[in-house]
């Protein structure tokens, strides 16, 4: 009995075309989850228009804008994004939409397609798809930050 029910539900999870995709900046991670649907793209169950800072939201549509609406029309993607600023969030949310639309391309469409995104998005920004590994570095004894050291007198 208990296998039967198991066998049941991976059947229906094997339904659903989804992927699940990180994208990092400094301390912020940003979760995206695509699948089928109808173009809906949402940041923590709000819509992506209404995302802050206003000043860059920009930013985040940038995947978007390189490659058409017309591919984001028929999948749906859910970022959740926690930790970090403001600013690192949005580049985490931005880098999480390109590169789970990459991998369900890979997954469910084809690889000539896939190879034509990826591409199109490394010749305008290599962010979009590969995180930057900067880390903010460790602040050490006999000094006030990481650098700086505390000033020498000698009397």
């Amino acid at each position: 009995r208990y296998f039967c029910r198991h066998t049941h539900r991976s059947f229906i999870m094997s339904k659903i075309k989804s992927v699940q995709v990180f994208g990092r900046k400094k301390n912020a991670v940003a979760v995206a989850y695509c699948k089928e649907g109808k173009g809906v793209i949402k940041v923590n169950g709000k819509p992506i228009e209404l995302l802050e800072p206003s000043s860059i939201r920009e930013k985040a549509y940038e995947p978007i804008l390189i490659l058409g609406q017309e591919r984001f029309a028929g999948v749906d993607i859910r970022v959740r994004v926690s930790g970090g600023g403001s600013v690192a969030q949005l580049y985490a949310i931005r880098q999480s939409i390109a590169k789970a639309l990459v991998s369900y391309y890979q997954k469910f469409v084809d690889e000539q397609a896939k190879r034509e995104l990826k591409e199109s998005l490394l010749t305008y920004d290599r962010s979009l798809l590969v995180s930057d590994s900067r880390r903010c570095e460790p602040k050490k004894f006999g000094g006030r930050s990481a650098r700086a050291r505390f000033q020498k007198s000698y009397r």
